[in-house]
């Protein structure tokens, strides 16, 4: 069963079930691919509009960029699904002999590996996608700015919940190394994006209170 091939009510309640996947790491996904999606709709928004004729080309390499992140997110949607179930695949190996121990350790090490790089993945990706976000706020048709600035709150949750869910993985590897570059990776990106979007915000904001007069 694929997620991006579900219906929405039935994601949602695939969701809801008991099943703990997916879980927070396939809707960090989700969000960031629904950030992307409008991203992309408000650029076609803008495109083609003689008010915007200066941004035309700016907002068709974003279309084709934030298109390209949207069928990625989705795809990272089920590798995080897919993560969690190789984690649960390993802490269930048989650990009866000294042989079998070893193997189930070296697979519950390399299934939480796993899953870590894929929020972290998704985490990158965010970082990208807010410089987008930024750039349709600036240039982007203005009667969409409520799409853009729902874009922004959308990424900035992707990304705060796909470093949850890197962290959480990262209590499960052994590895000094991979587990600090993680982190620094997660601290540099969400410093990035909490700045961008802050910014973001403060335009989306101002942009309101014109339209309200």
């Amino acid at each position: 069963m694929k997620l991006a091939d579900l219906t929405v009510s039935e994601l949602v309640k695939e969701l809801a079930s008991v099943s703990p996947a997916p879980g927070g790491g396939s809707v960090a996904a989700l969000c960031a691919g629904l950030s992307a999606a409008l991203c992309a709709m408000v650029a076609r928004l803008t495109r083609g509009k003689e008010k915007y004729r200066v941004h035309w080309d700016a907002m068709e390499s974003l279309i084709q960029e934030t298109d390209h992140l949207a069928g990625r997110f989705v795809a990272l949607m089920d590798a995080d699904t897919e993560a969690y179930n190789q984690v649960v695949a390993a802490m269930r190996l048989p650990r009866e002999t000294a042989e079998e121990k070893a193997a189930r350790k070296t697979a519950i090490e390399r299934a939480n590996r796993k899953a870590a790089e894929v929020p972290l993945e998704t985490l990158i990706h965010t970082l990208t996608l807010a410089d987008h976000v930024n750039e349709v706020v600036e240039k982007g048709n203005v009667n969409c700015i409520t799409d853009a600035g729902t874009a922004a709150q959308l990424v900035r949750t992707a990304a705060y919940a796909a470093a949850y869910n890197v962290r959480i993985n990262l209590g499960g590897i052994a590895d000094p190394v991979f587990v600090e570059n993680c982190r620094a990776k997660l601290s540099l990106i969400l410093s990035g994006i909490h700045v961008t979007i802050d910014a973001v915000e403060q335009k989306v904001d101002s942009a309101l209170k014109k339209a309200e007069g």
